[in-house]
């Protein structure tokens, strides 16, 4: 095997060991995790914001956009949970380009995966310290999750992934809410496998052990639009899209029945200022049919301090260096709008 040996990676237990969550942190995040449980469980009528840059590049910049993000929570907290989108791992389509800070603490310089665990525990402790917010992550690599599966309190399983029997597995023994993405394709049915099998128990083979897992009665779905054969953009958040998905929900008998809207990717054709429009979109069809309003528990926005996007090396802070987002002034008034029409 054509694998080059760089170095030891620590095991889940020795980086907590280093990196450890204080027992103030656990329980403030255990109480965060049941609110948001309790909206996917239909205990709760709020509405769930996960709402971040497309990729947390800088520290700083991210624990900033976090601070923001919690005095805005205080403002909505009868109508509105925010949960900060704080992504560590990147997808790339061709194996190109930025792909976290778990690969890269500092995105100018060479991974260092040992740093960059270091450097995300830190991160989401810290976060947690400043704002009392708990955040969400997508979960691309399942063998990492054990160093951070007790700092988080929501994980996305993205396009790519979401026909993988690793994830689906390992999303079958986690405790808070595993949303289940659309593939690229847009084909439900691959999305709808992912969630039944995520909430079933299940045997396998993961950290080093054979474990049985529960099954999440909490896995869902989140729509993020699709891309056809020639290469067009097809948006899946309208009234009639949701109409099919909650019909396909009754008929397979899923538990606890729940969408999320990702208003970027292809629903906005990579447009990020469409986003505010399919939000505002997406409650109106909620007011408009109940069975609509019960399903769609919440939104994906992605959104960080600065309009737009920027290379690796463009130094503006708070801009985004993957996917272009909403800057913090136009997410504030969108947030707002939001809970005055909830």
């Amino acid at each position: 095997m054509a694998f080059q040996p760089l170095q030891t990676i620590p095991t889940p237990e020795t980086i907590k060991e280093m990196i450890p969550l204080s027992q103030e942190l656990a329980e403030q995040k255990a109480f965060r995790d049941e609110q948001i449980r309790d909206i996917f469980l239909g205990h709760s009528d709020r509405f769930l914001l996960i709402v971040g840059p497309c990729s947390a590049d800088h520290p700083d910049a991210v624990r900033e956009y976090v601070t923001r993000l919690a005095k805005l929570q205080a403002d909505v907290k009868d109508k509105i949970l925010i949960v900060p989108r704080v992504y560590t791992n990147k997808p790339r389509t061709t194996g190109e380009g930025y792909k976290g800070m778990m690969h890269s603490p500092n995105p100018i310089k060479k991974p260092d995966l040992v740093e960059g665990i270091k450097a995300i525990r830190n991160l989401q402790i810290q976060i947690m310290k400043d704002s009392g917010l708990s955040a969400a992550d997508e979960m691309l690599y399942p063998m990492n999750l054990p160093y951070v599966d007790d700092l988080l309190s929501y994980i996305a399983v993205g396009a790519r992934s979401v026909e993988n029997q690793k994830h689906r597995l390992v999303a079958s023994g986690i405790d808070i809410p595993v949303g289940m993405k659309n593939p690229t394709s847009g084909d439900l049915t691959v999305m709808l496998n992912s969630i039944r099998a995520a909430q079933i128990p299940h045997t396998f083979i993961f950290n080093g052990m054979e474990v049985k897992s529960t099954g999440n009665p909490i896995a869902h779905a989140i729509l993020r639009g699709a891309v056809n054969q020639h290469g067009q953009n097809i948006p899946n958040y309208h009234y009639e899209d949701l109409n099919i998905l909650i019909n396909q929900y009754e008929k397979r008998g899923l538990k606890n029945p729940a969408i999320i809207i990702d208003c970027n990717h292809a629903n906005s054709s990579k447009d990020f200022m469409e986003q505010p429009r399919i939000a505002l979109e997406v409650l109106a069809n909620r007011r408009h049919n109940y069975a609509i309003e019960k399903a769609v528990k919440g939104l994906m926005i992605e959104s960080y301090l600065e309009d737009g996007n920027q290379d690796l090396k463009g130094g503006i802070f708070g801009k985004s260096i993957t996917d272009a987002c909403l800057g913090w002034g136009k997410t504030e008034t969108l947030i707002y709008r939001l809970a005055d029409k909830l």
